[in-house]
């Protein structure tokens, strides 16, 4: 298997922005715009998913049930994604 073919290698696009997402961080205006749509103010990184999914896996988390867990940095709370972004 190649490296780029990895399952590593599309977690990881969080934090190495990808040629798939090109336009959205290739200029600093094109990254600007996109952090505005993040209300944490940054891309999420693997360790993002990694810390949900330890709490997930705990004991921590033992009476969560039929739940989906967004770790995307409160972008879902923007109506414009209702609407495709």
């Amino acid at each position: 298997m190649r490296p780029r073919e990895s399952g590593w290698e599309l977690h990881r696009a969080g934090r190495h922005p990808d040629p798939i997402n090109r336009t959205a961080w290739e200029t600093e205006a094109a990254l600007k715009a996109l952090l505005t749509l993040i209300p944490y103010g940054r891309i999420g990184q693997p360790e993002d998913i990694g810390r949900a999914a330890v709490w997930l896996a705990s004991d921590d988390s033992d009476y969560v049930h039929g739940q989906t867990l967004f770790v995307d940095g409160g972008m879902t709370l923007y109506p414009e994604f209702a609407r495709g972004g």
